[in-house]
């Protein structure tokens, strides 16, 4: 099935394996790290950046494609929606349906809050679902927050807002109870100790996982939970433009329909944006492990009512995505699988970095290699390097793979690569949002009252850069967090009259930029057509 280079290649590689395993690369110095970024990382790339020219974050660089969605028009105005025609009245509306906004409902509905979710796909379709290698938390006894602190405030550039990292880090233990005690099944020791592994950038073994598939099996027990317990999900609904009242609070949204496009009005006392990431933009042309409703919706929804963002400059991309066969290209290939022991290699079979350096610097290693220097392997789609999957069975013993990584052997069988054997191509794909809405430590935006944030729509929490595992953590936490706040918010809460003014405000702070554009946002659903999307 490969052409005549795989074949040289994949000798290569099989020749070098045994010194490749013993073989101990050196990590790369601040210096090297950073001159790295600088040169290959595509936040870097000075020129897939666009100014902002009108709303909070006037001024600032965010990628092209965002910068459109963030400046394009509302799909309506406000004479198309009568507000006193209210479809549904809550205390709680949470505008998402993955694990971070299963999180919220679930605390708003145990604080006795009505809650309700609206969705535009179906609940658990989201991001969590695509989560492969664990959740980080410091509950083992050479372990601590501070020291989980340590790792990801320099895994982050130390970026990250610090009170809302030092949430993270010490809900952390708490969050992985949560889930233990709601079903999730962590994999465990025969004495029911939980198994824990060492991650890109950790130094101590934190990260808890069900197998390789720890997002699905996590937004499974909650997805459960939120349907046990009865609260309502409105999935195939958008949210299209956030509601506020007459004192400038988030007070509702108007919610559209998928199939039938039409248009309804939910009021609120509080409302939580958990819509996700922006995969599904495309960046620079980069594939994507997201999956199909990751257009940045929440982000815009946000600051056209006026949230500002935090670092919405900054994307992770994925050091390993499948590059291999053209079916699965994008596909995330879970860094579990380095932690276990595989190593990336070149097309000549020399490793090339440390197989735990942060996703960035992986990221931006491969991608120099791939150019610069010349290493990489032709797909016949692009170049990519070899991830040396047989290594791990060679340390770990035989069925390793297949215990540990099951999900990972079953994707790459189906199209006749036995991972326990032959190594895998991968290439970084796009992967998280670093950057969103900012927001203080009790989850509510700067600058809008009433409106909060959990999960991949909040920026701050990582800084620049995220560790693997502490998405998924961030979304139970900050999904909790937020949960319990804007329940506890609500009940202090008398909604004003409703208002979509703000949509008038900001055409006319376009029109006074000079900013032409036929656009619509949000974006809903990626056009993988020639055709002009009709959502």
């Amino acid at each position: 099935m490969y052409s005549k280079e795989f074949e040289e290649s994949l000798k290569a590689v099989e020749a070098a394996r045994k010194d490749n395993i013993a073989y101990e690369p050196k990590r790369m110095t601040a210096q090297e790290k950073d001159d790295l970024l600088a040169a290959y990382h595509p936040d870097y790339k000075k020129s897939e950046f666009s100014e902002l020219k009108i709303g909070p974050n006037k001024g600032e660089k965010v990628p092209h494609e965002l910068c459109d969605m963030l400046q394009a028009h509302s799909r309506i105005s406000a004479d198309d929606v009568n507000l006193d025609d209210i479809k549904y009245d809550v205390d709680v509306l949470i505008i998402g349906g993955g694990g971070a906004g299963a999180s919220a409902a679930i605390e708003a509905d145990e604080a006795g809050a009505k809650t309700i979710i609206v969705t535009k796909l179906r609940i658990g379709d989201a991001n969590t679902m695509m989560a492969e290698g664990g959740i980080q938390a410091a509950d083992k006894p050479n372990d601590s927050p501070a020291i989980h602190f340590v790792d990801a405030f320099g895994g982050g550039h130390y970026a990250a807002k610090r009170e809302l990292l030092a949430k993270l880090v010490c809900d952390a233990p708490e969050a992985i109870q949560w889930l233990n005690d709601l079903g999730v099944e962590f994999d465990k020791e025969a004495d029911g100790t939980m198994i824990t592994t060492h991650g890109g950038g950790t130094s101590r073994k934190r990260m808890h996982a069900a197998k390789d598939y720890s997002g699905a099996e996590i937004m499974r027990t909650l997805r459960d939970e939120v349907l046990n317990r009865g609260i309502p999900v409105v999935d195939f609904t958008s949210a299209i433009e956030l509601i506020l009242d007459e004192n400038g609070r988030a007070a509702g949204a108007v919610l559209m329909n998928m199939e039938t496009k039409e248009l309804m009005v939910a009021r609120a006392k509080t409302v939580i944006i958990a819509t996700g990431g922006a995969g599904r933009m495309h960046y620079q042309g980069f594939p994507t492990s997201n999956h199909y409703g990751a257009t940045a919706d929440g982000l815009v929804l946000g600051y056209r009512a006026g949230a500002k963002l935090l670092y919405a400059e900054t994307l992770q991309y994925h050091p390993t995505g499948a590059a291999y066969p053209q079916q699965i290209f994008g596909a995330l290939v879970t860094e579990k699988v380095r932690s276990l022991g595989a190593k990336l290699v070149n097309r000549d079979g020399k490793v090339f970095m440390h197989p735990l350096e942060t996703r960035d610097v992986a990221a931006a290693s491969i991608i120099r290699e791939c150019s610069d220097r010349s290493e990489g392997v032709d797909t016949g789609s692009g170049q990519a390097v070899w991830l040396d999957t047989p290594m791990i069975e060679a340390i770990g013993g035989e069925g390793t793979i297949e215990k540990r990584i099951p999900a990972m052997m079953r994707m790459f069988g189906s199209y006749g690569i036995d991972i326990r054997k032959e190594p895998i191509l991968v290439y970084p794909t796009l992967h998280y949002q670093n950057g969103g809405l900012d927001i203080n430590v009790n989850g509510m935006t700067t600058n809008v009252e009433n409106l909060f944030v959990a999960g991949e729509a909040v920026g701050g929490i990582h800084g620049r850069n995220r560790l693997m595992g502490n998405s998924l953590l961030d979304i139970i936490v900050f999904g909790r967090n937020a949960g319990q706040n804007a329940s506890a918010t609500a009940k202090e809460t008398k909604v004003g009259k409703l208002t979509l003014d703000h949509i008038a405000k900001f055409d006319a702070e376009r029109d006074a930029a000079g900013i032409e554009t036929d656009l619509v946002s949000p974006k809903l659903l990626p056009n993988y057509t020639n055709k002009k999307s009709e959502i």
